[in-house]
């Protein structure tokens, strides 16, 4: 498993019982997790004293219960900042776990000795984008929705980034790789981060397991002669990470040769020294 391990403003404080408990810098949450189905007893005091707790309704979605909370705050890692605010659907805007990543991406972008173009697909609020800009990178960076980019503008901007070589696009990702493949623009690398579930802007459905084999074979059309890495995060529960090398080595290695890692990734917890698994991984590799 690759764990997040690096964070000082974030900690995975006690997990259990359906639930996280959670220190994003000062301000402590509880938030559904389907993953912690073990009982924890409970005895950090921080359980008694969180600021906020998101409670799921039994016909559907939920609602934020606050008590001394601010509407939105920052947090660091290591050179990057963010913005985070607790959203609808238990969410804040970041997925710590995903720092496991970013040092990755930027470890292989500093090494690679060359520029490096960066497709950031299903993009949210661009912590991958900054992490890749930070490096070096010049980042292409999409997602749907409007709000989610305006966001990931802001994080750029608060990490020292508002000049970076970055492209903020507001469009559906396989529509617009698409377009990049007839305009003969190509890429480095790639990132996906894509949903379980969704639906498109004229309402097509998305669904992982349907839809992701082909989606990888069109991005694969738009990656430059010698690429640098491709990841693929995975949140649907029950899709093993050898599903995704399985994927990557029929699409990527294939073509190009390299090699695929795949595993869970996880954040340790501080109440128990255990590591609460959040997903999935897949991680190709070029030769060079």
């Amino acid at each position: 498993m690759w764990i997040a391990d690096r964070w000082e403003d974030y900690e995975l404080l006690d997990c259990g019982g359906g639930e996280r408990l959670e220190r994003w810098d000062r301000q402590v949450l509880v938030r559904p997790d389907p993953q912690a189905i073990w009982e924890t007893p409970r005895e950090h005091p921080a359980w008694k004293k969180a600021g906020g707790r998101y409670l799921r309704s039994s016909t559907g979605g939920g609602h934020w219960e606050k008590k001394a909370l601010p509407e939105s705050w920052k947090i660091r890692y290591r050179d990057l900042t963010f913005q985070v605010k607790p959203m609808n659907f238990k969410h804040t805007g970041l997925f710590p776990e995903q720092a496991v990543n970013w040092d990755f991406m930027a470890e292989k972008i500093k090494n690679a000795g060359r520029p490096v173009r960066v497709l950031n697909l299903f993009a949210y609020t661009g912590g991958a984008t900054a992490a890749c800009a930070r490096a070096g990178a010049s980042v292409c960076h999409v997602d749907a929705a409007k709000g989610m980019v305006a966001w990931a503008r802001e994080n750029a901007r608060l990490s020292g980034l508002g000049e970076a070589p970055i492209r903020w696009i507001v469009d559906d990702c396989a529509k617009f790789v698409e377009r990049e493949i007839r305009r003969g623009r190509r890429y480095d690398a790639i990132i996906m981060d894509p949903p379980s579930y969704g639906r498109g802007p004229t309402g097509e459905v998305w669904k992982l397991e349907d839809n992701l084999y082909p989606f990888v074979e069109l991005c694969a059309g738009v990656l430059s002669d010698e690429p640098l890495f491709i990841i693929i995060n995975s949140y649907t529960t029950g899709l093993a990470p050898s599903v995704l090398t399985y994927i990557l080595e029929t699409l990527v290695s294939r073509k190009f040769g390299g090699r695929t890692v795949s595993d869970e990734i996880g954040l340790p917890v501080s109440e128990t020294g255990l590591v609460l698994p959040c997903g999935a991984t897949g991680r190709w590799t070029g030769d060079r």
